[in-house]
């Protein structure tokens, strides 16, 4: 009895068809996730890159120290970039304050971490202070040749002039951008006459004032609620 071949069931085509279709649409979402994961990994690098570079200018062309620097960033961070608004500012320099170590980098590392996380941190902090660097140790080498030159000195009584329009213009866009309160000026002046007047230390001052501010708001909440 000869035996009988099955044809081919149609069914078995379409099977074999939708089986390729199917194996094409995984290597197209597998190629898709890739693609998106790439311009991901090139948007993060960029905006590192971005970040080290910004900082790197504003290190480079700022003097007088951090408070100096806070009009600077203030114009590349929330004018230029558009990365932050003036109230994380305010929040950058009342932490970076906070913190131990200079203002200056201790701002550029909150600023590069909340853009881009802990590499964007990285890139910021060393953004500044590569500048700083490579200056000071050029200066090094040259100084003790220079620094008797009346042209020097007089450069240097600018940079001071200017230095200090720099802080003045810092204190006047944070007391612009805080919320007026009579709180707040009773412990601006507290502040001010314990620094400036009773010599105490600033880290004391600045602890005094987050614990006072801490406790009024926790009060004034509570009346709010009652």
């Amino acid at each position: 009895m000869d035996s009988v071949i099955p044809p081919t069931s149609s069914y078995n085509q379409e099977g074999g068809s939708k089986h390729k279709n199917c194996l094409l649409c995984k290597q197209l979402k597998i190629d898709t996730n890739l693609s998106l994961w790439y311009n991901n990994q090139g948007d993060s690098m960029n905006k590192q890159l971005d970040l080290f570079l910004t900082f790197m200018k504003i290190g480079a062309f700022t003097f007088g120290g951090g408070y100096a620097m806070i009009p600077l960033i203030q114009r590349e961070v929330c004018d230029n970039k558009k990365w932050l608004n003036e109230d994380d500012i305010l929040e950058v320099v009342a932490i970076a304050e906070s913190t131990p170590g200079p203002v200056a980098i201790n701002a550029a590392t909150f600023v590069g971490s909340r853009t881009a996380g802990t590499f964007g941190a990285v890139c910021a902090t060393l953004g500044v202070v590569l500048p700083s660097f490579l200056i000071i140790s050029l200066i090094s080498f040259i100084l003790k040749a220079f620094q008797e030159s009346r042209a020097v000195q007089y450069a240097f009584m600018g940079i001071r002039a200017g230095v200090l329009a720099l802080i003045l213009k810092a204190v006047y866009t944070m007391f612009m951008a805080t919320k007026k309160h009579a709180v707040s000026y009773v412990i601006m002046a507290a502040a001010l006459v314990l620094t400036a007047f009773l010599k105490i230390d600033a880290v004391f001052v600045i602890i005094g004032c987050a614990v006072f501010g801490l406790v009024w708001s926790l009060l004034f909440r509570k009346e709010d609620k009652l």
